[in-house]
């Protein structure tokens, strides 16, 4: 199903304020591992846990001020919390574990550079949008959400040497005055160790202690509602991170399926094929859907010169020319100075060694042919169309590749399982297809019909993504390119449904995450994802949003190619 077009535009949002806020981390932390993907801070390919209340913004409710809030936080807690230290001094996961994490991470904001008045403003800003989301959402009105606030808003005082929010100041007076003579000391010392991280938990440690007896008085509220767990209470304060440096999503599933994903099986490849997709077209129709793509790419308002100097520019490098001779100034050519003898007023006796831009690179698209992709196929043919003629004409090698399955629902590795008797977990079951429109040694000219099998709708199917990604990156070590670029164009994460059925709902997306993170560490190709109308960085580590509900045009392709820029993370 197509997305919704506010559905583009959102992911398209997220991705800018993610690229502008990953930035930023770097900067600040000075870890030029971390980037945002997917919504989460990551380091390379492990999620970095966000543990307070305000460092998880909402796209939907919060500004850019309160993302770089967010991501200012984040950084400084990368740069001033050692993170063995705080896990050996931390109690036992629970509310006390909560409220330790929480005076952590308003430690290391307090420590934010007072010079750098934009980060102390961006986390002030962050810290008062939070506050004023906690309020409104009368969580304020509960003894435990009253509790919870007051300590955030307090310490938060103390450690920093700002003051808490006015709007709230009254409501907090009661909760504040019950917290004294049990942790005003310890409040009071926050702001004295705070370059102190062994110091300070000390005095964190006796806080939170002292707030997790208050909460377990509050399970029950006095109005004699239903027990509310904590864990619930705090959902505004953490993210549900459990330790930093945590596995990648892949090997951290838990339950039955922990040996499944990291052991991806197949129960049978005898069904598997890789096909010419222009042979799959009768060759009248695969004329007609070629003519048909001429039409939509004459309707595009695409500027073609320019896209092949974007390209180019973006893909090529300087390499040796040659020598430029017969000029006035640079080094002197030796095989030209006896025309001093002959004509001694010649000036014209130097070189010059020429630098010209050569693409030694290899662009692969890889396009999801699954169901859903059938309402974007016109569009994607088009896309590429212009793609692969520009790149052929900027000298860059190219593949259009395309995977899908034999079949619905199984097919015939569903009717092999069920004659073995169905045993259980028993991998990926269903026959896959994989197609070439367009090789790397056929030019676009050559190219123009498989191309436009594209358009062909019986291709489309389902899709299992990380054996189509795992081929395409084969197929392209074989090259001879120095440069490799895999960019995977999909809608949405893999689906197979005879395969998730039996086998679990996130098997496939384990194995497209292992899949990517092996071919990113072994390095030959850069992976990159290019989602219709969504952002697929909870799979890639490259990925590029395109929004288009206003069809192919110079913005939807200078987005490609601004992925194709992006230089890969080590």
């Amino acid at each position: 199903m197509s997305p919704a077009p506010d559905a583009a535009v959102r992911a398209r949002h997220q991705q800018r304020i993610e690229e502008l806020c990953g930035a930023a981390v770097r900067a600040l932390s000075g870890d030029p591992a971390l980037h945002f993907r997917g919504g989460r801070l990551h380091r390379g390919e492990v999620v970095y846990p966000a543990r307070a209340p305000h460092l998880r913004p909402s796209l939907d409710s919060d500004d850019l001020g309160s993302f770089r809030g967010a991501a200012d936080g984040l950084a400084l807690r990368r740069l001033h919390s050692d993170p063995d230290l705080h896990g050996r001094l931390a109690p036992e996961p629970g509310p006390e574990r909560l409220v330790f994490d929480l005076l952590e991470q308003l430690r290391a904001e307090a420590l934010a550079p007072r010079a750098m008045a934009g980060v102390v403003a961006n986390l002030r800003h962050r810290h008062e949008t939070w506050s004023a989301a906690f309020h409104a959402s009368g969580l304020t009105e509960t003894p435990s959400g009253l509790l919870l606030y007051t300590v955030a808003q307090v310490a938060r005082a103390k450690v920093t040497g700002e003051p808490v929010v006015e709007v709230t100041e009254d409501l907090l007076e009661g909760t504040r005055l019950a917290l004294a003579p049990a942790v005003g000391p310890d409040l009071a010392a926050l702001r004295r160790l705070r370059h102190d991280q062994a110091g300070y938990a000390v005095h964190a440690l006796r806080i939170a202690a002292h707030v997790a007896s208050l909460l377990e008085r509050y399970v029950v509220e006095a109005d004699g509602a239903p027990p509310q767990p904590l864990r619930d209470t705090f959902s505004l304060l953490v993210d549900g991170d459990d330790d930093e440096g945590a596995p990648p999503a892949s090997a951290a599933r838990g339950g039955r399926h922990d040996d499944e994903v990291s052991a991806y099986r197949v129960l049978t490849r005898e069904y598997d094929t890789e096909r010419d997709a222009a042979s799959l077209v009768r060759p009248a129709r695969l004329r007609e859907l070629r003519e048909r793509l001429d039409e939509l790419v004459s309707r595009t308002p695409v500027n073609r010169h320019r896209l092949v100097r974007q390209l180019r520019a973006a893909l090529t490098e300087p390499a040796d020319g040659g020598w430029e001779r017969g000029r006035e100034q640079g080094l002197v050519d030796g095989r030209v100075l006896a025309r001093l003898v002959t004509s001694p007023t010649e000036r014209r006796l130097f070189q010059w060694p020429r630098r010209e831009p050569h693409a030694d690179a290899l662009v692969t698209f890889l396009v999801d042919c699954s169901g859903s992709m059938r309402g974007h196929r016109e569009d994607v043919a088009t896309a590429l169309d212009l793609l692969v003629r520009a790149l052929d004409q900027a000298e860059v090698s190219t593949e259009v590749l395309g995977f899908t399955t034999g079949g619905w629902n199984g097919g015939r590795v569903l009717r092999a399982w069920t004659r073995a008797g169905r045993p259980p977990m028993p991998g990926r079951l269903n026959e896959l297809s994989h197609l070439v429109f367009k090789d790397a040694d056929t030019s676009w000219r050559r190219a123009r019909p498989g191309l436009a099998a594209m358009l062909t709708e019986h291709l489309y199917r389902e899709g299992v993504d990380g054996e189509a990604v795992a081929w395409a990156c084969a197929r392209m070590r074989s090259r001879p390119e120095a440069r490799r670029l895999l960019v995977v164009v999909s809608d949405g994460s893999p689906m197979d449904t005879a395969t998730v059925r039996l086998n679990g709902p996130d098997y496939l997306d384990a194995h497209l995450r292992e899949v990517v993170r092996r071919e990113e560490q072994e390095g030959s190709v850069l992976v990159h994802g290019l989602g219709l109308g969504l952002d697929l960085g909870a799979f890639y580590p490259r990925s590029q949003a395109l929004d288009l509900r206003h069809g192919i045009d110079n913005e939807v392709l200078a987005d490609v190619v601004r992925l194709l820029s992006r230089p890969g993370r080590r």
